[in-house]
């Protein structure tokens, strides 16, 4: 039988939803890639603990980068195998997708996500923008005609929107998110403590002491260890660290976010922003586990900020929603334009040349 699942193609991690089951599959969005045959040699959960690790012929790829498919044949083999994971045995029917995607994307981009997921094995596709999606999973009614505003804080891009009547009405994606968190991480330890550590590690001490606001009282900061290598001695070392300094990394970024937030606001309709003033702002995405992140934006926006349940499972979730919408007639589904079918067949015909 024939199965609707919906796909969050992240740039941190792919997560999917099959209808019937909930959330099937979450796993980094890593390959693990054998440069002298390139052959794939692990995906996901088992690629992403090879990153820092490999020997010299093997190459850590991550194949989406600000949201949308930067390498395609690594994303395409990364699908084709998640889709096999999910389903030991082959579809009696091709499984209607619904693809999520981040807001303001060109066509070619969206193109490239289509032909992706065909090639991976899905049917008929539909597409809808992201944050309207986590918002559907955090638990905006589409059919509710009052203003919602969702920040959707990723691993490639940040996407804020104001939806209303099940249409986003304005938004605004960044390319400020969670993998610029980590890189900001490492270049701070490596500036102020000569201390050299690696994706991973920087990831992690961002999910352990990660903080929008500064403390003043130290007493209460709690403490991790972070090791690396010294660049002056060459030699391991390790540090101990609080989320003081995991603050001062990152805040610029979040800050950049919070601004672009409040211009989206600033230029909403009265009656959309007293809707947002009364619900507050929903908040999914990883970057939504960040501490005390609804603090800060709740003080910078002066309108509550709420954390969604399960943030990074929102728009997991919001697909199976909207899948059930589409499938009840309830909401509308989005087909490629015309522009994007020209383009589409113009991205065929040069893979076709180029072999």
């Amino acid at each position: 039988m024939s199965r609707d699942i919906g796909i969050d193609l992240g740039t941190a991690n792919v997560l999917i939803h099959l209808k019937g089951r909930g959330v099937i599959l979450n796993e980094p969005s890593v390959v693990a890639l054998d440069k002298q045959t390139q052959e794939v040699i692990a995906i996901g959960n088992e690629a992403y603990e090879m990153i820092g690790r490999t020997a010299d012929s093997i190459e850590i790829i991550k194949p989406l980068k600000g949201g949308v498919i930067a390498d395609y044949d690594i994303a395409e083999a990364l699908l084709v195998l998640f889709f096999q994971k999910i389903h030991s045995q082959r579809w009696f029917t091709k499984p209607n997708v619904l693809i999520c995607r981040p807001s303001n994307i060109s066509e070619i981009e969206q193109t490239a996500l289509v032909e992706a997921i065909e090639k991976a094995g899905g049917g008929k596709i539909f597409m809808e923008e992201e944050p309207k999606v986590a918002g559907v999973g955090a638990g905006i009614d589409l059919l509710d005609p009052s203003g919602n505003m969702v920040i959707d804080i990723g691993g490639g891009t940040s996407d804020i929107a104001i939806i209303s009547g099940g249409d986003i009405i304005q938004s605004t994606s960044l390319k400020i998110a969670g993998d610029d968190f980590d890189a900001s991480i490492i270049q701070y330890f490596k500036d102020k403590y000569k201390l050299l550590i690696g994706e991973r590690s920087a990831e992690q001490i961002k999910i352990d002491l990660a903080s929008a606001v500064f403390f003043e009282n130290q007493a209460q900061l709690e403490t991790k260890t972070l090791k690396g290598r010294d660049l002056v001695s060459g030699l391991p070392k390790s540090i101990n660290v609080t989320s003081n300094q995991i603050y001062e990394a990152i805040h610029e970024q979040l800050a950049m976010i919070a601004r672009a937030a409040k211009e989206l606001l600033e230029d909403t309709q009265p009656e959309i922003a007293s809707d947002i003033m009364e619900k507050g702002i929903l908040l999914t995405g990883g970057g939504a586990l960040i501490g005390s992140i609804d603090v800060f934006l709740s003080e910078y926006l002066n309108v509550s900020a709420i954390r969604a349940n399960q943030p990074m499972s929102c728009v997991a979730i919001g697909t199976g929603i909207m899948l059930d919408l589409i499938q009840s007639g309830k909401l509308q589904r989005t087909n490629l334009s015309w522009r994007q079918k020209v383009a589409r067949y113009f991205s065929r015909l040069k893979r076709r040349i180029i072999g």
